[in-house]
């Protein structure tokens, strides 16, 4: 009789699932790092009105340009794509801005912004379940684009039932 050993291919299993789960690691919540308040935010300048039109528009041709590609941890070609992957080459090929490449790392990029005040292009943060967290690039009226594990490079809504609760930071890096 041939024995089998289970055991490799089940920790095989677990540790790919366990690194696939923290792909988007540890952030702190705005709250924490902002404090109770924070300073009203300024108004733009017609300059800076056009450079955030700038913005929307790049992102929403990114999001065409990579539209229908999947997921794929670690990755950030057409063959499949993280999260922070997507937001690493969005902002070092079309915004001309240098991105740590890993979630744990963008986190700390830039500054805190309020949720109330999110502009084109400021990163959103979310902790997706215990130890994973997911990161994504804000357009305009509630919607960011994201890599979904599920359906690949999409917009979603900050106030769809899945995102809202799950938000935990956002961060302007474009000033």
């Amino acid at each position: 009789m041939k024995k089998r050993y289970v055991c490799p291919r089940v920790c095989g299993v677990l540790l790919t699932l366990t690194v696939t789960l923290s792909a988007c690691s540890n952030m702190v919540s705005v709250e924490q790092a902002l404090g109770p308040s924070q300073a009203p935010a300024q108004p733009l300048t017609r300059a800076g009105q056009q450079q955030l039109d700038d913005v929307k528009a790049t992102i929403y041709r990114q999001y065409r340009q990579w539209q229908g590609t999947g997921y794929a941890y670690g990755g950030i070609g057409k063959n499949g794509l993280d999260c922070s992957g997507l937001v690493y080459i969005t902002y070092r090929d079309e915004l001309g801005v240098s991105m740590p490449r890993t979630t744990a790392q963008q986190r700390f990029a830039g500054s805190p912004v309020r949720r109330d005040q999110l502009r084109a292009g400021d990163l959103v943060f979310f902790k997706t379940s215990y130890k994973s967290r997911h990161v994504g690039i804000y357009i305009e009226d509630k919607k960011f684009l994201h890599v979904s594990t599920s359906k690949g490079v999409m917009i979603s809504r900050l106030d769809d039932y899945y995102w809202k609760d799950r938000f935990t930071q956002a961060r302007r890096v474009i000033r």
